[in-house]
């Protein structure tokens, strides 16, 4: 398999893995101890270095695509993109990784029924926006209703599988754990020289959180931002692109820049769709037709921490009262580059009662659907996770991805932890609804 740039078909897995980004890996192993399936199973082979050789022998020709070796390791991959961080040379380890999957699902497809599933709803739901829209109705009507905590605490899906518990415990945890501030029309005596923005809401967002969408237009339009909410906005294709469907990906991408066209910034409140909105540039670098328009598009993407932080976050007293501690989302950090922002906004909030958590930087073992494809090494990356929670003696968490705040809540509701989890932007909510500054935009 050649791995130099061809012309031919310049968007599929086997041609993404060009030669300079391959070798530009210095072999000099600072990535190890970032990369937390090295840490758990010391394999050189589950670390970014040897994960990087096993690319290189398949795109050389030395090893089959269809080796056993090459998909093991690459299916054990986080995505976290930690290793990015500490690379002295700059390797673009998540393409190569996306490529990897590509290529695997191309040569390979997995046939036992987790897989099976993932592509099945990929293909037919995700790609689908009045499928989705279904599902997510389906879903919340599951988790309202007190049927998915039934199933839980009666141990009933513990007996089905500890994979199927822990699914309905990721449903369970999406539920609201702060008090919701009232749902005004915040903003509506925007200043005429607020900045426009756009909101993408994301599909779990707007399916299972949309509360924290509302509150990210109320908070924005509070601190002198006008939003506003595309239509024809569909799901970003973060997950497409983990499982290696990156035709699949390109597909939804192409809709989101013709939804997106303007010159406005694009404001994400989810840490895993924001990394992805900003790799369009990169989904459609060979493509003469929208390569500028997708690097237009990326170069828009912010979190709303970075817009707060760059237009200026109005103070508020804290609306909570216990100790509250932050935990960053891989994408927002490693991905989109914003994690001390999101950080700031939870310290800035909640004042005095926030702790520092070790090893924030760390993941926390969701990284999409990565929990319930490969649930022993997601468990194990989780349980160290909530220890350091455990330590920080915090009983409220505030993370920048509905992924991890699942994951997070799922871990510790099922491990019997007393934790509740949050998107920072609700404590933002609350002290804003608290200090009355929605009433005092609506003129009440």
């Amino acid at each position: 398999m050649d791995y130099r740039s061809v012309t031919d078909r310049p968007q599929k897995g086997t041609k993404l893995f060009h030669e300079d980004k391959l070798l530009a890996c210095i072999h000099c192993g600072l990535c190890l101890e970032a990369c937390p399936t090295y840490v758990i199973t010391g394999n050189e082979n589950d670390g970014p270095r040897g994960r990087l050789y096993l690319m290189r022998a398949v795109a050389e020709g030395r090893l089959e695509n269809t080796s056993s070796a090459f998909a093991t390791h690459i299916d054990r991959c986080l995505g976290c993109r930690a290793c990015e961080q500490v690379c002295p040379a700059g390797v673009e380890y998540g393409q190569l990784l996306e490529a990897s999957r590509e290529v695997l699902l191309e040569a390979q497809p997995k046939s036992d029924l987790a897989h099976r599933l993932l592509r099945f709803v990929l293909r037919h739901v995700w790609s689908s926006p009045a499928r989705l829209r279904f599902f997510f109705a389906a879903s919340r009507v599951f988790r309202d209703s007190g049927l998915a905590w039934l199933v839980l605490t009666s141990r009933v899906a513990r007996v089905v599988s500890p994979r199927a518990e822990f699914a309905i415990a990721l449903l369970e945890s999406s539920k609201e754990v702060t008090r919701a501030a009232a749902q005004r029309r915040s903003g509506k005596n925007i200043a005429t020289d607020a900045e426009d923005v756009k909101l993408f809401i994301g599909c779990v967002g707007e399916g299972l959180f949309a509360r924290v969408n509302r509150a990210t237009e109320r908070v924005l339009r509070a601190n002198n931002v006008d939003v506003q909410t595309p239509p024809g906005q569909v799901c970003c294709g973060a997950l497409h692109a983990h499982a290696g469907d990156l035709d699949g990906a390109r597909e939804l991408a192409r809709k989101n820049i013709v939804a997106f066209n303007s010159d406005a910034p694009i404001i994400t409140n989810a840490g895993g769709c924001g990394a992805m909105l900003t790799t369009y540039a990169h989904l459609f670098a060979n493509d003469a037709a929208l390569a500028a328009q997708a690097a237009h598009f990326s170069a828009r993407v912010r979190d709303v921490s970075q817009q707060l932080a760059a237009t200026g976050m109005r103070a508020a007293p804290s609306a909570v009262d216990e100790p509250v501690t932050y935990d960053t989302s891989c994408h927002l950090l490693y991905g989109q580059r914003s994690g001390e922002a999101s950080e700031s906004m939870v310290r800035t909030i909640t004042g005095d009662n926030f702790v520092a958590l070790n090893g924030t930087e760390r993941c926390c073992g969701a990284a999409g659907v990565y929990n319930l494809l490969q649930p022993e090494l997601s468990q194990r990356v989780l349980e160290e996770k909530l220890d350091h929670v455990k330590e920080s003696g915090a009983t409220l968490l505030a993370t920048g991805n509905p992924g991890c705040q699942m994951h997070l809540g799922a871990g510790a509701s099922l491990a019997g932890m007393k934790l509740r989890v949050c998107h920072p932007v609700e404590l933002v909510d609350q002290a804003y609804e608290r200090a009355g500054f929605y009433e005092e935009a609506d003129g009440e």
